[in-house]
């Protein structure tokens, strides 16, 4: 039997010739080098495992004692890189319902509960796989904390219904599956791990052998981006989790979802707002997390660079998101283009920043006064907005400021690298006014406050 799993996998016509080892290769191990696999052979997440049990063996009250190789090779085919409707086809059968069947209506209750399991099984492969991009989050102090799983899993299945019900048809499935890319990435990372399982040695073990997950790691793109810049803070002190920051950066454009680099932590920078625009001007994009003295999380993204103006910046790419207690994000409407505003020290404009709404009815706003902000109870700006924090008038608990992708190169910072000269705030007029204007200067070596006479 040391080379049935291959044979059957070389006489399957579903799989690509490169994916032939893969699937023979955990064929062979979950079925204990037969050429069928039982039920009790199946070892993983208990509802992830139920799900699969379906549909491999069939439902209750018509279950299979066994799964022929050809059933076991459809799972990894269709759910890695199958069309919508094989993926729609797994789901079904998953919860015990006939495929086949156009009017087939589902409990949304149902569908949530497997979307949390795929979203829970995608957060422990990644930590099981302790990949740079986790280890560089994982290693300052962020967990992965099971609510937020429960939350990110929600914020991705709630649109499945149509409005006023609580049943899905399979046509609600297709459109939901349509525009859930992160959903079906997770799933194809999920079965992708689990596939790639193998038995290797390790003396660490007591019984001498441990299961492993081998999957390359530049097989699949990583939906965390790596953290940097918090080298020299071994602990930090994290309000969000894993999933929270992997939902906003599912959200953001493809080209800055790689790298996250730290800003500005109210925790460890102190609560000043010139300190706060000190460290995020002149910085590319920008993801703004604020949470509020009542627990809820909120914040923006800014596709522009901070910078000291009376007039609106940024454009469509931009939105704003909630993390507690619920996950959402809002995209553009379209309606306007209010999506940044900075400004401070001016007698007739707002002093602080904005983004949505209007002056006086912000989707979200931080004031130069530290310490207080103002989410509105609507904003034209942003589609399906509400308000973010837990009253309209709300007090400070933290702010995290994080660049997003590469920080932009302008013309004289090349100049002044060859030079030698360094600036946190590379020479930026606006910049330095702010600093003034706050009663510190910028030198070499970093900032001090003026002297007084």
């Amino acid at each position: 039997m040391g080379n049935s799993s291959t044979k059957l996998a070389e006489k399957c016509s579903l799989l690509a010739k490169s994916e032939v080892p893969v699937v023979a290769s955990s064929f062979k191990l979950v079925s204990k080098n037969s050429e069928r696999i039982k039920e009790d052979d199946l070892m993983m997440d208990p509802r992830l495992a139920q799900y699969i049990t379906n549909f491999l063996f069939g439902p209750l009250g018509s279950r299979s004692p066994v799964v022929e190789f050809q059933r076991f090779a459809e799972l990894y085919v269709y759910c890695v890189r199958g069309t919508i409707d094989e993926r729609i086809n797994v789901l079904l059968c998953s919860l015990g319902q006939q495929p086949e069947s156009e009017s087939t209506e589902i409990a949304y209750p149902l569908i949530k509960e497997y979307v949390e399991a795929v979203v829970s099984s995608y957060m422990r492969a990644i930590r099981l796989e302790g990949g740079p991009q986790y280890k560089s989050w994982e290693s300052r102090g962020f967990r992965i904390v099971k609510d937020c799983i429960q939350k990110l899993a929600e914020s991705l299945a709630y649109d499945v219904v149509q409005q006023g019900t609580q049943k899905v048809t399979r046509a609600d499935a297709e459109r939901w599956l349509h525009k859930n890319p992160t959903f079906l990435k997770m799933l194809e990372h999920v079965f992708s791990h689990l596939y790639h399982y193998r038995n290797v040695k390790n003396t660490s073990e007591t019984d001498g052998n441990a299961r492993k997950s081998i999957i390359p790691q530049e097989a699949l793109q990583s939906m965390l981006p790596y953290c940097e810049g918090l080298q020299y803070v071994p602990d930090y002190p994290a309000f969000t989790d894993l999933s929270q920051m992997l939902f906003i950066n599912s959200n953001l454009p493809g080209t800055q979802q790689n790298k996250w680099r730290f800003l500005f932590s109210s925790q460890i920078h102190g609560e000043s707002f010139s300190t706060l625009l000190g460290r995020i001007m002149d910085q590319g994009s920008t993801v703004v997390i604020v949470e509020d003295a009542n627990g809820y999380i909120f914040g923006g993204y800014a596709t522009e660079s901070w910078a000291l103006s009376p007039n609106y910046v940024g454009n469509e790419n931009s939105f704003l998101f909630t993390l507690r207690p619920k996950m959402r994000s809002f995209p553009s409407t379209g309606y306007n283009d209010h999506y940044q505003y900075l400004n401070l020290h001016q007698q007739t404009m707002p002093n602080g920043m904005g983004m949505g709404g209007q002056h006086g009815y912000w989707g979200m706003w931080l004031d130069s006064e530290y310490g207080i902000g103002e989410c509105s109870e609507s904003c034209t700006t942003y589609k399906g907005y509400f308000q973010l924090s837990a009253t309209k008038k709300f007090n400070i608990r933290n702010v995290e400021v994080w660049g997003v992708g590469d920080k932009p190169v302008k013309e004289d910072e090349g100049e002044d690298e060859k030079s030698g000269a360094r600036s946190v705030l590379d020479g930026n007029a606006d910049s330095k006014a702010i600093l003034k204007m706050s009663g510190r200067e910028q030198y070499s070596d970093g900032y001090r406050e003026e002297p007084k006479d």
